[in-house]
């Protein structure tokens, strides 16, 4: 033995053959077994199995960690026998097969974990009286957790772990799983309840981006953590060329080494493997694995060797573990591998500003994709069925009004509407005949719409129900009078789906973005990304086709796969207070369209013909038709032959159903599972039957609404606020329901969008000043939120550049003095040389430990096989309506006009005002796009170039449905899909718009960024590398060590971490 002065140390192998032959541990014990100072020992499966421990190999150290079918119990007994020094102890691994200990444990220490209850049944399905399931949550001890929430079996080595999703984003199931080929998920959309074999863990879910983290120590003082594609997205796992699962390193903040500090400590593992999930600036441990090497990574092949050596010798030598070699003895160079780069370059769009332009931040707002015509069914109800559903959902109170979302809610109402619908109202003598009849009409529609889809998935019904009156009944136990409610207003939402042509739009988008908006080639941005150098957000309104369109958008972007709801709830982040409602410009909006009616009704439109007009936009009620007030009338006529041949379809449908049972259910259309499709339903279309979910008795309510709404008869008044939802309808039945043939729709498209082109543009500011004082309102937060992008990016570009300054000044400076110096003094000796080099090296660290303060998601640029590691670029993406395009756009293009910036030009060029004013409509998936380039060529980090806005737009699918020119756009006609238009210049072509210009242009119409509610404590990824290379540089210093004529103490467990932060 090494104590007796030359023996070597032994090192005992005591684990299952299939682990002694992988390449991590073969690569590792290689490199030990070079130092020349151990001897290592393997015991192997049948010394380990069959023979007692008495015979067991004798050894000083001893690997020892459990794998599938190890005696662990066994090996307990040999460590008591022979008390070797134990790398990982024995005793504390049992407490890895159970989640619940594994819990407690980390707990105990002091170290995040999720938000957890836990269940345990003694047999299965065993009822539990406080467990408690609904359609969205389950209640756990009073304790509710809401989904998406994750369930986890107790044994540690059962890793079937199901996420289960709310009915607002579709609802389902996803089940992660250990990697079978190239899966490591599955969805279930038809599964909704939780499993009741057994005992489990139930979690808060925690979206992580799409990003899981891995960390793997050695030793309490080393960490190394790498990044992958989370399966929570669609659980395709990522290879590299030769097969093996694609990681990349990544620098652990302060906060998360300690944690990795306290997972060895809490367990006794000085070599082990854990579970990271970073959300919300926060890290919690999700799972302890026990004994794990990093795979395909000889750099920390090296690191693990020289640590495991340190133990090893300071267990039982430790005479000897103050040095380290001056060289590695061992001769494996790492192969050189192709690192990926990324090619730099300008704008392909507006034109080429050089080689030494760097793509940093891109910001869209993008329109959702092609949608169902949003419906809205209001009526009194009387009916005591109804009525006592309301008292029910209300808490008892007959004042207060009920909102019905979820399934089990419109569930009951949809039973109480089958009951009375077939009856007649009773109550209402003083009702004519007609309006019975239009009740009875509009309780069928409401039953029809619940039943639309088969079951309720969430995201596009919803029902209100507001009591009118009440009247004094006598309480029911005699002890005086209550007030009851007699009568109610039923409000029925619905309509606005994405369809499978929106689906399709928003995923295309997305892969259109990816090859083209990020410089490089088609891949880059997935390189990008996967490599934590992409920092993404997306963020949605409240509205389900926004929140869908952008889960595809994400789709096609990333090249995910598999359904939308994982996507949606992992990656996308809803805040309506940004990207929702026209509250904040409701007064203004009703002007505009008020003066927009008396515009197009006494025809004052004499400004508008006037050729001589330089600027055509600039004049009240631009782009209104001449001749409007001639084709409302027909707009009206029109509308009335459609809706009559689509009433002679609801009745022959009405005369089917009339002969199945009234209380039957009907499916006839899954709308759950059409959530992921992207082609038509064939079946539906050679059936005679309208496309997607729409049966003809709701298609004959929307179009009959529309006739009663936009003309009133007994006044002899046009409603041209209806326009638009005309429009709409035609277009979307033109696309979608060209099949059934409905004579005269293809005119009324032509008269609806002459005149839709002219109002709806308006209703957001009848002239310019107006269009910007509307648009400043609605989009003022995204404007203040895209201004904060902006500008962060800025001083991480900047933060990243002034080491990068920093340094070549000063590598000059030092060269000057040094020259001058060696000059006037010899050359110092070698003990001192190594004295400065080890002191500098202290410095450096030093340095680089307070840097590490800074909690940033970051690259390991030296471990990882990047060219550009210090690359890096941000991606917001925001999904919205119509309303914030339209703001947002009159808000570029009119900032000029403020009293504040009166002589400034605008940002928008004349040509792009003359383009915009002739493109009214900004259809569905259409978007605007910020691209911030900087300038290293720039030396002076002040100056005004070094950073350039780029800004384009896309009309999105501004096609008409009657347009074909047997292209392509004709193949995706007969898919239901218009094609989206390609991005336009906003800025001449070789313009320059500095970021100062365009935020002295917009911040008068931005929130301030004080006026934002503060972010909580962040570790979020903020960019850039700073000076630091990171924690595993300095524990890997053998490579410098070689370049020393002198030995150096390699002390990584005193270095490694930096002092705890000072408390400000």
């Amino acid at each position: 033995m090494a104590e007796n002065g030359g023996d070597k140390i032994t090192i005992g192998v005591c684990v299952m053959e299939k682990k002694v032959s992988s390449s991590p541990m073969e690569q590792i014990l290689e490199r030990l077994r070079a130092f020349g100072e151990f001897e290592i020992i393997f015991f192997g499966d049948k010394v380990i199995l069959e023979d007692p421990v008495e015979s067991w190999p004798i050894c000083d150290c001893l690997i020892a960690f459990y794998s599938s079918g190890y005696p662990l119990k066994k090996a307990e007994k040999y460590a008591a026998l022979r008390r070797p020094f134990l790398v990982n102890e024995l005793e504390s691994q049992h407490l890895l097969h159970d989640r619940r200990k594994v819990y407690e444990c980390l707990e105990a220490f002091g170290i995040p974990v999720p938000n957890y209850v836990l269940v345990n049944r003694e047999y299965p399905c065993q009822e539990l009286d406080y467990f408690v399931e609904q359609e969205d949550f389950v209640e756990v001890h009073g304790k509710r957790f809401w989904k998406p929430f994750v369930e986890k079996p107790i044994d540690g080595d059962d890793h079937s772990i199901m996420i289960y999703y709310p009915s607002s984003a579709g609802g389902g199931m996803k089940e992660l799983f250990r990697k079978v080929g190239n899966r490591s998920s599955e969805f279930h959309p038809e599964v909704r309840r939780v499993r009741r074999e057994g005992s489990y863990i139930y979690e808060e879910f925690m979206p992580t981006g799409g990003t899981d983290v891995k960390v793997y120590t050695v030793g309490q003082e080393y960490a190394h953590a790498e990044a992958r594609k989370s399966p929570v997205v669609d659980g395709v796992v990522m290879r590299n060329p030769d097969g093996k699962e694609v990681r990349y390193p990544v620098l652990l903040t302060p906060a998360e080494k300690h944690m990795a500090r306290g997972v060895c400590h809490a367990f006794r593992q000085a070599v082990c493997g854990f579970d990271l999930l970073r959300c919300e600036g926060r890290s919690y441990v999700c799972d302890v694995n026990g004994w794990s090497f990093v795979k395909n990574s000889h750099k920390y092949y090296d690191d693990a060797a020289c640590i495991l050596r340190k133990m090893f010798l300071d267990a039982k030598a430790p005479h000897l573990s103050s040095t380290i070699p001056p060289s590695l003895p061992w001769k494996c160079n790492e192969p050189v591998q192709p690192s990926e780069g990324l090619t730099r370059q300008g704008s392909g769009i507006i034109g080429t500003f050089g080689q030494s332009e760097e793509l940093r931040c891109v910001i869209a707002i993008i329109r959702h994709g092609d949608r169902t015509p949003k419906q809205k069914v209001k009526l009194k109800v009387t009916e005591e069925k109804l009525l006592n559903l309301m008292l029910k959902y209300n808490g008892g109170k007959p004042r207060a009004e009920t909102k019905l979302k979820s399934a089990v809610q419109l569930q009951d109402l949809l039973d109480a509407t089958r009951i009375l619908v077939p009856r007649t109202r009773s109550g209402r003598e003083s009702d004519s005949d007609a309006e019975d009849l239009e009740h009875a009409e509009k309780l069928r529609q409401v039953k029809a719409v619940l039943e639309e889809g088969g079951h309720f998935s969430g995201i596009y019904r919803k029902v209100q129900l507001k009591p009118l009156k009440w009247v004094k009944v006598p309480k029911s136990n005699g002890d005086g009078e209550e007030e009851r409610p007699v009568e109610a207003l039923m409000v029925l939402k619905y309509g606005g789906v994405l369809t499978h042509a929106g689906r399709k739009q928003a995923e295309e988008l997305g892969r259109f973005f990816r090859n083209n908006m990020y410089p490089g080639e088609g891949t880059g941005l997935l390189r990008l990304h996967s490599t934590y150098r992409h920092d993404l957000k997306i963020y949605s309104s409240d509205e389900g086709r926004v929140q869908m369109s952008a889960a595809a958008f994400a789709k096609g972007l990333l090249d995910l796969e598999g359904q939308l709801t994982p996507i949606l709830v992992s990656l996308v982040s809803k805040d309506s207070s940004m990207l929702d409602g026209l509250e904040d410009a409701s007064i203004e909006m009703d002007e505009a369209k008020a003066r927009l009616h008396d515009i197009i009704i006494s025809e004052s439109k004499a400004l508008n013909g006037n050729g001589s007009v330089q600027f055509p936009w600039m004049v009240d009620g631009a782009g209104l038709p001449t001749n409007a007030s001639q084709l409302l009338p027909k707009l009206a006529t029109l509308t009335k032959k459609i809706t009559a041949q689509v009433k002679l379809l609801a009745q022959d449908e009405d005369d089917k159903l009339a002969k199945t049972s009234s209380l039957s259910a009907l499916s006839p259309y899954d709308q759950a599972k059409a959530l992921g499709k992207t082609t038509i339903d064939v079946a539906r279309i050679a059936a005679g039957l309208p496309c997607g979910s729409e049966g003809f008795l709701l298609m004959f309510a929307r179009w009959k609404k529309l006739e009663k709404d936009l003309y009133n008869e007994r006044k002899d008044r046009f409603d041209i606020t209806q326009i638009p939802d005309v429009y709409d309808s035609c277009k979307y039945d033109l696309l979608h329901n060209a099949h059934l043939n409905l004579e005269g729709l293809a005119e009324l498209l032509k008269v609806a969008q002459l005149l839709a082109d002219g109002v709806i543009p308006n209703e957001y500011g009848i002239n310019p000043k107006q269009k910007l004082k509307i648009g400043s309102k609605i989009a003022r937060r995204l404007l203040g939120k895209i201004l904060i992008d902006l500008r962060n990016t800025r001083e991480e570009a900047i933060s990243v550049a002034e080491p990068k300054s920093n340094h070549s000044q000063t590598s000059a400076l030092c060269k000057t003095k040094k020259e001058e110096t060696d000059k006037q003094q010899k050359p110092t000796n070698k003990n001192e040389d190594g004295r400065r080099s080890s002191s500098t090296s202290e410095k450096s660290l030093d340095q680089d430990d307070d840097d590490d303060k800074e909690t940033q998601y970051r690259l390991d640029p030296k471990y990882a096989n990047v060219k550009t590691p210090e690359r890096h670029v941000r991606t917001r993406l925001y999904f919205t309506s119509e309303s914030h395009i339209h703001s947002l756009m009159n808000v570029l293009r009119y900032c000029n006009l403020d009293e504040s910036l009166q002589g400034e030009d605008s940002l928008v060029c004349q040509s792009a005002l003359e383009r915009l004013f002739k493109t009214r409509e900004l259809d569905y998936m259409s978007y605007i796009v910020l691209r911030m380039f900087e300038n290293t060529e720039v030396a002076a980090l002040e100056d005004p170039k070094r950073f350039r806005i780029e800004m384009t737009f896309s009309r999105g699918a501004d096609l008409s449905p009657l347009e074909s020119d047997g292209g392509e756009a004709s193949l995706l006609h007969q898919e239901h899909t218009l094609p989206i238009m390609g991005p336009e210049r906003l800025q001449e072509a070789g313009s320059y718009l500095t970021l100062d210009k365009f935020e002295k242009m917009v911040r008068p119409f931005a929130m301030p960024a004080e006026d934002f509610p503060p972010p909580a404590p962040s570790q979020a990824f903020s960019g850039y590398f700073s000076k630091s290379a990171g924690v595993l540089e300095r524990l890997s210093a053998c490579e410098e060590d070689c370049k020393l004529n002198t030995k150096r103490k390699f002390e990584p467990w005193t270095l490694g971490f930096p002092k705890e932060p000072k408390k400000s």
